[in-house]
């Protein structure tokens, strides 16, 4: 019975085998212990070139092959990739620019940026394109992007923003441009910031108060009021009140608690900013929406649907007030002296003046955006 077994079972073998003769490994039909037979896979990379597999014995190790290498599995080395000219250029660049110019520089924004400059103070400038690589994150591949994007930078098409179409609620344009100064308002999880700015860009008054009974517990009415009403008595006069207006989705169930709180502290500086008398057909309100969206595409602050900091542009603007003949914003020295070390960002501590550089770069947006749609 064994015996008939067997043989039973050796001719059904022998049978699939020569049926289903494609696959990896194959046995050959005439024995009965067969040795496997190499096959062939496909270069996954041209598709066209075959790599000869080897037995078992040798699957773990490295795979060699006399067929023909396929051309595209490594480029050359970088240097030798551009021309004198071309190389000069772009290590002129990464070895001058300041971290603001490197961040406009495509596949390079955000920390790519800010591992270039700390590479080459620490490193020394880059002598070859070679060398580019050994920054953290910057790869081969992202190399040769940045590489070609500084030789041929994109001119990207600027969106002619309408400053009206981020305000609410509806003011003419006329009496936006009438304001002498205004006061950016950003709230945050549990701190109001502001930014008291002319039309000479000049910051007036730029402060954050603690609010200690935000997101405590429920939202008590009280003590809101409290909070809210405190930073109120300290706002100076403007002739308009810009509240930042946040991009929370609805949505989003598990950020409704923030989108509550966002709302209640709007709306209370809403009422206790407005004139108590009745609102006159002639005049425009004085408080005011900006959306947040906005103000991060002016800047380039956005990925995607979500805005980045601001406290590193803040920092370069501060160093502008004191290097450039015509900055964009004039700082005090009193405020460059209190603000100096706000805006620090190191890998373990993110920067503690997030509402202060939000509501500094509103007032900024608000009036260069109402520059540019006058034109």
């Amino acid at each position: 019975m064994w015996v008939t077994t067997r043989f039973l079972s050796s001719v059904v073998h022998r049978a699939w085998y020569a049926a289903h003769p494609a696959g990896l490994f194959c046995r050959p039909q005439l024995s009965s212990l067969p040795e496997l037979e190499p096959r062939y896979l496909q270069c996954t990379c041209c598709w066209r070139s075959r790599v000869p597999v080897a037995g078992f014995e040798t699957l773990n190790a490295a795979l060699s092959s006399t067929a023909e290498p396929c051309k595209n599995v490594q480029a050359g080395p970088l240097d030798s990739c551009y021309t004198s000219e071309q190389r000069n250029t772009i290590l002129h660049l990464l070895n001058t620019a300041s971290l603001a110019e490197l961040a406009g520089v495509k596949l390079l924004r955000g920390r790519k940026s800010l591992n270039i400059v700390e590479y080459r103070t620490k490193n020394g400038p880059f002598k070859t394109l070679e060398s580019v690589v050994n920054v953290p994150l910057v790869k081969y591949k992202s190399a040769v992007t940045v590489f070609n994007s500084i030789l041929n930078p994109e001119r990207e098409k600027k969106v002619k923003i309408q400053l009206v179409k981020f305000i609410k609620p509806d003011v003419e344009k006329s009496c936006l441009e009438d304001a002498t100064s205004i006061v950016s308002i950003v709230c945050g999880i549990n701190k109001i910031a502001w930014a008291h700015m002319d039309r000479a860009m000049t910051v007036m008054d730029w402060q954050q108060l603690e609010c200690h009974n935000f997101l405590k517990g429920t939202y008590l009415a009280s003590a809101y009021l409290n909070d809210v009403a405190a930073v109120v008595a300290l706002l100076p006069p403007a002739d308009f009140y810009i509240i930042e207006k946040s991009s929370i989705s609805v949505q989003n169930t598990t950020l409704f608690p923030i989108m509550a709180h966002m709302r209640v502290v709007e709306a209370m500086l809403f009422a206790l900013l407005e004139p108590k008398s009745p609102p006159q057909p002639n005049l425009p309100p004085r408080v005011l929406n900006m959306m947040r969206a906005a103000v991060g595409r002016h800047f380039g602050l956005m990925v995607g649907e979500s805005r980045t900091s601001g406290a590193q542009m803040v920092r370069d603007l501060m160093t502008e007030s004191v290097t450039q003949k015509f900055p964009r914003i004039n700082f005090p020295k009193d405020m460059l002296m209190k603000y100096r070390d706000t805006f620090q960002i190191s890998s373990r501590r993110e920067s503690g003046g997030e509402e202060l550089s939000d509501a500094l770069l509103q007032a900024l947006a608000f009036y260069e955006l109402l520059s540019e749609s006058s034109r």
